[in-house]
């Protein structure tokens, strides 16, 4: 995963026009059901998708802000990782799940996250019970054991929106097979879907997308209430403990030593190079000012080329390039103004 999605830990939101079109492929009955959302975010989509249901809304969410936001609007959100939540078999009538995009360690072999989410969690559908699976399309192959031997009446949409199209999204609207059809299933028939759903990734452009094709409704089972329980570490309370931990004291001396603090005048004034390397050791970074001038500064050094161009005697021109490093200033005011000086 790219430096900016494990910041997010892994966490890209299904926009919320697409949420409302899958709304319209699900019909709920005028009784309970149960629906759960193990990498649920702020909530926002699975609310979209669950909306006007009579419905008991459980939720999973890795990111401490972000789970309590969807704390918020659903019945039960655990703050810990998925996979380590256990919860009993056919408990849920509709699972929605938009995995994170990524490769995980698994046991002597690395296995795509989308797959890892699917195998943890499908169990817990109950028969005829709707999955709906956001994945790019080029990852479904690595679901599609588990699609062609657990699930029926699967339809692949591609999804439009510009943020899905940036991953070339698509989803995947299943229901689970009961233990009777499981079991009727022949071999050639599961090896010929798996075969369909590899073939997806290069099909992408051919895929119908969901804005403009009349979906079959998948009507959700109804369902009372279901039980998560979380198995794994404590994350707020050891947040809570780690700071006055002696394993952190220990460490903070090598991961945050204390500034070295320079007083006085140098011997000799400072030409522009020393300022140049002091700026960028980050030796001149800090708070500065106050009231409205308060504001954070903070140098680094970048690589600029300068162009330059020379007129041959017989006409031809040359271009030269040269490359210089220069410094820069990154500036943030109170205000939330901000600049950038070279």
């Amino acid at each position: 995963m790219r430096n900016q999605g494990k910041l997010r830990l892994g966490y890209f939101p299904l926009p919320l026009a697409e949420a409302r079109r899958i709304r319209a492929c699900l019909s709920y009955p005028a009784s309970p059901v149960t629906a759960v959302d193990p990498c649920i975010g702020d909530g926002a989509a699975f609310m979209a998708i669950t909306g006007e249901a009579c419905a008991h809304r459980y939720g999973v969410e890795l990111d401490a802000y972000r789970a309590e936001q969807a704390a918020a609007v659903v019945d039960e959100v655990i703050h810990g990782d998925c996979l380590e939540v256990r919860c009993p078999v056919e408990s849920f009538g509709l699972a929605f799940l938009n995995p994170p995009y990524d490769w995980t360690m698994g046991q002597g072999r690395s296995e795509r996250t989308e797959r890892v989410f699917l195998a943890h969690t499908y169990r817990w559908l109950k028969t005829a019970g709707v999955l709906v699976l956001v994945v790019p399309a080029a990852h479904v192959r690595e679901c599609g054991e588990i699609l062609a031997s657990q699930f029926k009446d699967t339809r692949i949409l591609r999804l439009t929106d510009p943020e899905s199209v940036r991953y070339r999204q698509v989803v995947v609207l299943a229901t689970r097979r009961s233990r009777r059809e499981r079991e009727q299933l022949r071999d050639d028939e599961i090896i010929a879907r798996r075969a369909q759903f590899a073939n997806i990734g290069g099909n992408y452009d051919r895929l119908a997308p969901l804005v403009d094709v009349n979906t079959a409704v998948y009507g959700v089972p109804e369902g009372g209430p279901a039980k998560l329980e979380y198995r794994g570490l404590p994350l707020d309370e050891i947040e809570d403990l780690l700071p006055r931990s002696s394993a952190n004291r220990q460490a903070a001396r090598t991961l945050f030593p204390e500034s070295a603090a320079f007083t006085g005048r140098p011997l000799t004034p400072l030409h522009s190079g020393h300022v140049a390397l002091c700026a960028v050791s980050g030796m001149l970074n800090g708070i500065f000012g106050s009231g409205e001038n308060l504001h954070v500064a903070a140098w680094h050094a970048v690589k600029i080329v300068d162009h330059s161009e020379e007129t041959e005697e017989d006409g031809t021109i040359v271009v030269h390039e040269r490359e210089r490093f220069t410094n820069e200033l990154a500036l943030v005011w109170a205000s939330g103004e901000t600049a950038i000086l070279r």
